[in-house]
């Protein structure tokens, strides 16, 4: 489901996404109706833009994780540094994309998303967290619970913000699925956080992830994470 305050961009995303093998768009939206549409139709993965300017993407995101089975839900958006993608990925979004993300990589991304996991532009991560740190900054509260975890809990923690699922966690340190799905149940459990792209975020700022810049993903400015899915929801 796509919800946009435009119609021009609920119609293009619409077309794109249709026209790709496996995805059906089921509604459409503007954000004063968007709740309703989700609970009736009960999508998949909601393309929800944050800013609306009847009902704005954060309470309509709000209204979402209030139902009994919430969709994932990432947030559209046309700036890699808009301030409230940080609150939308602390109220639980699995992620934004930027709104002119190319479209062969839009179906890949919502792929991802109905996966179950989230997508995240690295650069565009780091500007967030740069300008949005959070209370008590980057430093010490962050690398505090990081040294909670073990060595093992720590490399699957660096593989679940590089955009890998439990099995290619798996696949990567020689662990089976299931050993990799407990690793991060309890990284999520000594880490205080819901999800995975959470881990992922306080990864970054407690410095596990280095710099980044240039890391060879494929990511570009502009492209919406097309190819840095930031981990996958446990």
């Amino acid at each position: 489901m796509v919800v946009d305050d435009e119609a021009l961009v609920r119609s293009g995303f619409e077309l794109i996404l249709n026209s790709s093998d496996g995805i059906q768009v089921v509604a459409t939206a503007a954000g004063a109706q968007a709740a309703d549409v989700i609970r009736r139709e009960h999508p998949d993965v909601v393309l929800l833009d944050i800013r609306m300017p009847d009902v704005d993407g954060l309470t309509v995101l709000r209204q979402v994780q209030e139902l009994p089975e919430p969709p994932t839900v990432a947030m559209l958006t046309t700036f890699d540094t808009d301030e409230y993608v940080v609150t939308a990925l602390r109220s639980g979004a699995a992620g934004f994309l930027l709104k002119d993300t190319e479209p062969e990589q839009l179906a890949h991304l919502v792929r991802t998303l109905a996966a179950g996991g989230v997508v995240m532009s690295p650069k565009a991560s780091r500007a967030l967290l740069r300008g949005h740190p959070g209370p008590g900054g980057p430093q010490d509260a962050d690398v505090a619970r990081v040294q909670l975890l073990s060595d093992r809990e720590r490399d699957v923690l660096v593989l679940i913000a590089e955009g890998l699922s439990n099995a290619d966690i798996g696949t990567r340190i020689h662990l089976s699925a299931g050993t990799v799905k407990d690793h991060v149940s309890s990284i999520l459990t000594k880490l205080r956080v819901t999800g995975r792209v959470q881990a992922a975020l306080l990864a970054e700022r407690a410095g596990l992830l280095g710099d980044g810049d240039g890391d060879g993903d494929g990511d570009s400015d502009g492209d919406g994470g097309a190819d840095a899915a930031r981990g996958h929801r446990r």
